[in-house]
């Protein structure tokens, strides 16, 4: 038989397949749905068929309805009965379904032939794609999706229907009703429809469908409500028959939008010229009233009013001519716009009403500019004119007004004493001041001048106002003559007060300068004498009391310069009383009083035997604190060393191999005894530093121990004796476990010193080479021995340390000397458990070990993943080999 290959491929029978396995009950869905779709095509031939498999074996029915469905003429029938002939008809129907652009991979004249239900079925279900599904096209979609937006859209309106799919969204048979009711709304009566009542929904749809639709009853209702997920390609056939019944309705609906596409352009268009006339009628109405506004040329006779015409002009373009401009601008697009609408949707040009044009528009536009322009050309040269006749007026109003605000506060301030409180800087500063405005005073004669100048020509010129002018400029001249005498009567004031204040300056300087080092002498003395002192050492206190000694000596010169300061503020007051001078205020170059200095000198004698009894007391206990710290100091010197002394003793022993290694570890515990009995000294240590803290006392000459180092080699010693004993234990352990001889343990202990150098108890990585080389071990300074040599790091120095301890050196040679379990042999010993597999089960795995190994080995076996694995699988492999350290976990 033919295979011409394509959309019914591999991958389609292997759907096809997958679908029947899932659900069985499809086979019997898509029998009863594939069967009636075909009669109801054959029907119109006026025949039938009865089993789908049996009835197209001989090909004549299939070729009749390929015949049918697609209006064509197949080739001419074989009618013998051989099965060549057979084969022969179902090749020429196969080869007319591959003209149509389907191939049919897997489908072969001889399966049809031999009743094949499955290939049948699938070559029917093409068929229905083909003929029946494919054509249909919604929006851009076609075929299944097309079909199914077809239903979501038709089916939008109704309540409780949701078509998402082929299958789940038609159990109840809302679905199939509603797409009845969207287009015959007469058959059923859809709100008397329940959910929860499938089967009435299926039938009642199958039944109207079949009587008044004319299609024919493709499903069964108890299948489909009897199956938890429908068959899609049922589904799919009877639902495109309803596509195809109701296709006349889908025709009539895009009449009937191409009718209202037109309707919809067509008033869009007569929208368009009604609002083009209006705007027009409005914009030519308001040219028109505007005009004649424009013309009027009465001029007014004030520089206000004339102002007032130009902002209302202003007004008018800034505010009323621009939205006009953009309703023209709207007007000309809008005009423009329509008539492209009207030529594209082939409809006659528009004419507006007469005198309603855009070139009639833009001619009154045209005259309205005109005349706007001459109307501001008018306005600027009205304006021009009155400025010319208030300028005068203007100049003398600004001068007068500025000459005004100049004098105003001038004479109130010449009036003023204030020289009579003021000091000799500040009457320094009010003559220069004075000399400042003298100076001012005289720049302003000229604008004095000027103003009575223009005064007299607005006089001359008879100007509407020059009464106000004239009072305005006498009320000027008159102030100015007062102005004059006030200055130099203020002058002769000021220098004679100047005189007077320099002498008393000269006794305030002479004040100062003595007594602000005196006073700073003072303020420096109560600060020493209160300053507390902290000293540590007897040498400390006897300095300070050394230094205030010296201080008192000093007391009688200080007290005779005190009275040399308080001598000068004396003749200082003397002045003041003989000439009534009225002083501002205290003495200008210092704040410090004579009742300061009294009170500050007075304050420094009763604070020097303070110090005196503070400096005593001081002494006394600094002699107590000296005896603290030799009682400290002599027994830290005692208990230092030998915390030191036992620190190398027990180094020695730990790399010593004097006897057995239970020797050595007896002697150490033995050591640690006599170490722990040594704490009551350490506890008397403590005694004596808690005394020398709360004397807060930080230093001490006579040791170089503190307690922390004390305390810090108390505890070093207790863990360096603890460490060593338990590495005595662990040799001892190792050599029992793994069977190491004495003389083996004494051989590696005696290479491993060796070779410690420094006597760290640690090697390095070249030490611990050359130590592996003396016991015999090959590795060579090739890339082969380096290899080795990092595999072996690797092993005694996981954590990348740099250097081999003792015991990692032990675990190492015992590995190396000992026989172990290796990673093979677990491997092996999980092989016999599992029966030879590559795998081993959970079951196995509980059925052999104990309980808790077998839940062990369950929780860290991976999924075993090879070619040959089953559910549950877990790998022992991974697992073994990840036991000795060569995989994670």
């Amino acid at each position: 038989g033919s295979n011409p290959g394509g959309s019914w491929g591999s991958q389609a029978q292997e759907d096809w397949d997958r679908d029947l396995l899932l659900d069985p009950a499809w086979e019997k869905q898509q029998r009863k749905t594939f069967t009636a779709w075909c009669n109801s095509h054959l029907r119109k031939a006026g025949t039938q068929i009865e089993n789908i498999e049996e009835d197209f074996r001989d090909g004549l029915k299939l070729m009749l309805l390929l015949e049918v469905i697609s209006g064509e003429r197949l080739a001419k029938p074989e009618r013998g009965k051989m099965r060549v002939h057979k084969i022969s008809n179902v090749n020429k129907a196969l080869d007319f379904i591959a003209s149509k652009g389907v191939k049919l991979v897997s489908i072969g004249a001889e399966e049809i032939v031999d009743g094949n239900v499955k290939m049948t079925l699938g070559m029917i279900w093409t068929i229905i794609l083909r003929f029946a599904i494919q054509d249909i096209s919604v929006e851009e979609t076609s075929a299944k999706e097309g079909l199914l937006l077809w239903c979501q859209r038709k089916t939008a309106p109704y309540k409780n229907v949701n078509i998402q799919n082929f299958h789940i969204s038609w159990k109840d048979g809302l679905g199939f009703c509603a797409l009845i009711h969207r287009h015959r709304p007469e058959l059923i009566d859809y709100g008397k429809l329940r959910k929860d009542d499938p089967l009435t929904n299926l039938n009642t749809a199958f039944d109207v469908a079949e009587k008044y639709l004319d299609i024919p009853k493709m499903l069964d209702a108890e299948d489909i409500v009897g199956t938890a997920r429908p068959d899609e390609k049922a589904i799919m056939t009877y639902v495109s028959s309803f596509y195809h019944a109701f296709s006349g309705a889908q025709k009539a609906e895009t009449a009937a939008n191409r009718i209202c596409k037109v309707l919809a352009v067509n008033q869009e268009n007569e929208q368009l010229m009604e609002d083009y006339e209006k705007l027009a009628s409005d914009l030519l109405e308001w040219i028109r009233r505007t005009i004649p506004w424009l013309e009027n040329r009465v001029p007014e006779n004030t520089m206000h009013a004339m102002q007032q015409k130009l902002e209302d002009f202003r007004d008018y373009r800034r505010l009323h001519k621009p939205p006009k401009v953009q309703e023209k601008c709207q007007l000309e697009i809008n005009f423009n716009t329509l008539q492209t609408k009207l030529r594209l949707s082939n409809r006659p040009a528009f004419m507006p009403s007469e005198g309603r044009m855009v070139s009639d528009i833009n001619n009154a536009w045209g005259c309205l500019e005109q005349v706007e322009k001459g109307y501001e050309e008018w306005l600027l040269n009205e304006i021009r004119r009155l400025e010319r006749l208030d300028h005068l007026a203007e100049k003398f109003r600004q001068k007068a007004s500025i000459h005004e605000a100049w004098t105003d506060g001038k004479e109130a301030m010449l009036r003023q004493k204030d020289y009579e409180t003021a000091t000799l800087s500040e009457i320094k500063a009010l003559l220069k001041k004075h000399e400042a405005f003298e100076s001012d005073l005289a720049a302003h004669q000229d604008r004095v001048e000027q103003i009575a100048a223009i005064a007299q020509e607005l006089n001359e010129l008879d100007y509407y106002d020059s009464p106000s002018v004239n009072a305005r400029c006498q009320k000027i001249c008159d102030q100015w003559d007062n102005l004059g005498a006030l200055t130099q009567k203020r002058r002769e004031a000021l220098e004679r007060t100047e005189k007077l204040l320099e002498t008393i300056d000269q006794l305030y300087l002479e004040y100062a300068k003595r007594a602000a080092p005196f006073n700073n002498w003072m303020e420096g003395a109560m600060e020493d004498l209160q300053d507390t002192f902290i000293v540590h050492t007897i040498e400390e206190i006897q300095g300070l009391t050394t230094a205030h000694e010296q201080f008192k000596a000093t007391l009688p010169d200080a007290d005779k310069e005190r009275l040399a300061i308080l001598g000068i503020h004396n003749e200082v007051s003397k002045i003041v009383q003989t000439y009534h001078v009225n002083m501002a205020g205290t003495n200008p170059y210092t704040t410090i009083t004579p009742q300061e200095i009294n009170g500050k000198w007075d304050h420094v004698r009763q604070l020097v035997p303070r110090r005196d009894q503070a400096l005593t007391e001081e002494h006394a206990r600094q002699q107590h604190n000296e005896r603290l710290r030799k009682q400290f100091g002599a027994q830290a010197n005692v208990i230092g060393p030998w915390i030191q002394t036992k620190m190398e003793e027990i180094g020695r022993i730990s790399i010593e191999m004097h006897g057995t290694l239970e020797d050595q570890l007896s002697h150490l515990r033995q050591y640690e005894k006599s170490i722990v009995n040594y704490k009551p000294k350490i506890d008397q240590l403590e005694g004596d530093h808690q005394l020398i803290q709360e004397a807060l006392i930080f230093d001490n000459k006579h040791t170089n121990y503190t307690m922390e180092h004390i305390r810090v080699g108390w505890e070093q010693l207790l863990t360096t004796i603890a460490r060593t004993i338990n590495e005595v234990e662990n040799q001892i352990l190792t050599r029992d476990a793994k069977g190491i001889s004495q003389e083996q343990m004494n051989e590696f202990r005696a290479s491993f010193n060796h070779f410690d150098r420094d006597h760290s108890g640690t090697l390095g990585p070249e030490e611990f080479k050359a130590c592996l080389i003396s016991l015999g071990y090959d590795i060579g300074n090739d890339p082969q021995g380096e290899a080795e040599f990092a595999r072996i790091m690797s092993i005694v120095d996981p954590n990348r340390l740099g250097v081999v301890t003792f015991q990692a050196f032990i675990d190492f040679m015992s590995r190396e000397t000992a026989d172990t379990d290796t990673a093979d042999q677990v491997m092996a010993s999980f092989k016999i458990l599992a029966g030879d597999k590559n795998y081993i089960t959970m079951d196995e795995l509980r059925r052999e070990l104990p309980p808790d190994q077998a839940e062990y080995c369950i929780a860290r076996m991976a999924p075993y993943t090879g070619p040959d694995s089953v559910p549950g699988a877990l790998d022992y492999m991974s697992f073994s080999t990840a036991l000795y350290g060569e995989s994670d976990l």
